[in-house]
């Protein structure tokens, strides 16, 4: 134990102690989850998590959080804690370390996905990283760390309590409490009683259900819904779900083991996940089960099942690829039973309606839904979020992990359980939210937002970039060449026009001779005078065009003026 961290909670917090929470992500949004905590001169940081880009982000891969905030204070920064190894909590990970050589805790399986992402972009865990038990304590800098288990889709899911000397900070992670747990291991109620005796200053707690009556049901279900559809299914069975919900994939396992059937695993990150926590003892496999897709095509239909990636229909996922005939090594048959695991993300529903669409087409069954009972979610509802209330007792309440109405919801549940109106503070990503011996309350903000990672580029695509995507995406562009020789002041080739997007040229010839004639009107200039700077060229070629094709066809396609000089 580190005796600086021992003495530092030993002292009594002063007056001038602050404590300052800081979301840069999470807060307003499903996904790109990140916190800093700030006691004296060091920083926590819990969770460095991606999100998936909205429609209109066109070409985007991921977007990550803003890191400005820490790597301007990258000398404080003690340390990175991780609940959790779904993406939306160590996605951004590999990023971050990037610019930030500071030690990572985390629990076996944490650490055992983090490894094979980082390895990916070329980096190694920095030094001083180590894994975490459940019920474990670390010290992050003079930061006494409590990591306790919880509930969630993922195994080796914990919460944690940060000792500081203004209080203890409580941050569920996700969690749920499931009495029936896939892994056999309850959540720790007895840690979370403990802490509420103690005294907590601040619980942050995962508000994804908060709108969601009731408990949510336990994983468990899922895999007696499964046993039923193995059971009854009599050709060829494809299960799609997370690639990181270990406790699904097991689900499926122990159904196929119990209907006699093979598995077979299509998607690169499904395959991954399931190396990975097999390799860690995670996933209870019978020796023989797996077998690759080329053997389960020659097996009989009612005896294998594939396990694949694609239940929010993703268009490069592989679901999406077998339900458009696109995979090299599988294809549906009429027949076929095809089971979507999961519920659609919001915003998603499109793609999996499309996805069940394409599936049906094939003569696949298909069962998916809310109400087909082969999903449960992995976050508390609200009878959930006031018992995590109730055990914890908190002097002080910030929802975190949730869109806004899901934090206003509660919110307004935790003001019902009693705790005053002005110790309930909803915020947003950037938010400063400052605690003393005396007092709480928001102080600012900082810098935080979206960063866009398109392939190999990080934050290099902005609000420009991306409208001019959008507006190549909605009307097309034309390209106008031009040549000028400048000591003539003649214009000696072109205009040439080309297009992409905006017209079909064989059936628009009219227009593009139009488009060429009022170029050339534009390069006219009074008593055969000199020719305008090449900017304005440009501009006039841009405003001219634009207007005549706006009359024409009512598109505003980008117009690309290039003039050459000879």
């Amino acid at each position: 134990m580190d005796q600086g961290g021992e003495i530092s909670l030993r002292d009594k917090a002063t007056k001038s102690s602050k404590l300052i929470l800081i979301p840069l992500g999470g807060l307003g949004e499903i996904g790109k989850n990140l916190l800093v905590v700030e006691s004296g001169e060091e920083i926590v940081v819990v969770d460095a998590g991606l999100t998936f880009p909205e429609e209109e982000m066109l070409g985007i891969d991921i977007v990550i959080p803003d890191f400005s905030y820490l790597t301007e204070n990258a000398d404080r920064v003690k340390g990175i804690v991780l609940t959790h190894g779904h993406e939306d909590h160590i996605g951004a990970l590999p990023y971050l370390l990037s610019r930030l050589q500071v030690p990572v805790y985390g629990t076996k399986l944490t650490l055992g996905l983090v490894r094979g992402k980082i390895e990916e972009h070329g980096l190694d865990l920095p030094p001083g990283s180590r894994q975490v038990n459940p019920g474990e304590t670390v010290w992050v800098g003079s930061t006494q760390v409590d990591f306790f288990l919880v509930n969630h889709s993922i195994p080796d899911a914990v919460g944690l309590a940060l000792h500081t000397p203004v209080g203890v900070v409580v941050h569920t992670g996700d969690f749920k409490f499931d009495q029936t747990p896939v892994d056999s291991r309850p959540a720790d109620l007895h840690k979370l009683a403990e802490l509420g005796d103690q005294g907590v200053l601040v619980l942050m707690s995962d508000s994804t259900n908060a709108e969601r009556p009731g408990y949510t049901p336990s994983e468990r279900g899922v895999g007696k819904v499964l046993d039923d559809i193995f059971r009854v299914s009599k050709q060829r069975l494809l299960v799609a779900s997370f690639a990181s919900n270990i406790h699904r994939i097991q689900q499926v396992i122990y159904a196929a083991a119990k209907a006699g059937r093979k598995v077979a695993v299509t998607g690169r990150s499904i395959e991954n996940v399931i190396e990975v926590a097999s390799e860690l003892g995670y996933l209870d496999i019978a020796p023989g089960l797996f077998v690759t897709v080329e053997e389960a095509n020659r097996l009989p239909p009612d005896g294998v099942v594939i396990l694949t990636t694609g239940s929010q229909g993703e268009p490069l996922s592989a679901l999406t690829r077998i339900a458009t005939d696109d995979h090299r090594k599988v294809e549906i048959k009429p027949g076929d039973t095809v089971v979507i695991a999961a519920t659609p993300i919001p915003g998603n529903e499109k793609m999996v309606g499309r996805t069940v669409d394409h599936l049906m087409r094939r003569g696949a069954e298909v069962i998916y839904g809310a109400g087909s009972g082969i999903h449960v979610s992995g976050h508390a509802s609200r009878e959930e979020l006031k018992l995590m209330l109730n055990l914890v007792r908190p002097k002080y309440f910030i929802p975190v992990h949730g869109e806004y109405r899901h934090l206003v919801r509660h919110a307004e549940l935790a003001r019902e359980l009693g705790i005053p109106a002005d110790h309930v503070f909803v915020g947003e990503n950037g938010t400063v939210f400052e605690f003393t011996a005396e007092r709480a309350r928001t102080a600012g903000r900082v810098t935080a937002g979206n960063v866009l990672v398109d392939g190999l580029g990080v934050g290099d695509v902005g609000n420009i970039v991306l409208r001019d995507r959008k507006q190549l995406a909605q009307d097309g562009i034309l390209i106008v060449v031009l040549t000028i020789d400048r000591q003539n002041n003649q214009l000696v080739a072109g205009p040439d026009i080309v297009t992409r997007g905006f017209v079909y040229v064989r059936e628009s010839e009219q227009l593009l001779e139009e488009a060429k004639a009022k170029v050339r009107e534009v390069l006219t200039t009074p008593d055969g005078g000199p020719l305008p700077e090449w900017s304005v060229i440009k501009g006039n070629v841009r405003e001219a065009l634009g207007k005549l094709l706006y009359e024409r066809t009512r598109r505003r396609p980008m117009i690309l003026p290039i003039v050459m000089d000879v």
